[in-house]
């Protein structure tokens, strides 16, 4: 296994760490409403209340969230499989062309979720337009790890693919 396939597995490890760390936290979208912060995530929503205790219940999503964390669970158990297989392709040379291809579909998987979850900003918790949040919100830290997530696969597919490699 050459040093390319390791720093390849690597960036693909972490993408799919960072993916599945921002699946895991509601914090995708936050409010800052003066009576109350929302932390809106795509398996929990989140509600602190004049400084109480943070009360987490499981939100009904909408059909673009649905969409999207489809999108980034098929993308997540992609970068799985590109790992398992950049893992094989020290013994088997021939696994490692079959890696390029399921981690370049991640990459479009994750690609479609970052273009389908914000029309979701529509709904009532949100108050925006699809594609526009109110001034009051912004994006949380979870979309942040999905982004750097969508940075390391394709970093990480210049390196599988050895675009960096000169001449």
């Amino acid at each position: 296994m050459d040093k390319l396939t390791i720093i390849s597995g690597c960036l693909f490890l972490a993408a799919d760490i960072f993916a599945i760390a921002s699946v895991a936290n509601p914090d995708w979208i936050n409010t800052g409403a003066q009576e109350g912060a929302l932390t809106i995530g795509l398996v929990k929503q989140c509600l602190t209340i004049y400084g109480r205790k943070r009360v987490c219940i499981s939100p009904s999503l909408p059909p673009e969230w649905i969409t999207a964390l489809f999108f980034i669970i098929m993308g997540i158990i992609s970068l799985s499989i590109t790992c398992g297989l950049l893992v094989i392709s020290h013994w088997r040379r021939e696994a490692m062309k079959y890696a390029r291809w399921i981690a370049f579909t991640g990459m479009v998987l994750f690609c479609m979720a970052a273009l389908t979850f914000p029309v979701g900003f529509h709904i009532d918790q949100v108050g925006g337009q699809p594609y526009k949040l109110p001034n009051n919100t912004v994006v949380g830290s979870s979309y942040v790890l999905f982004v750097l997530s969508i940075f390391f696969t394709i970093v990480g597919l210049l390196f599988a693919c050895k675009v960096c490699l000169p001449g």
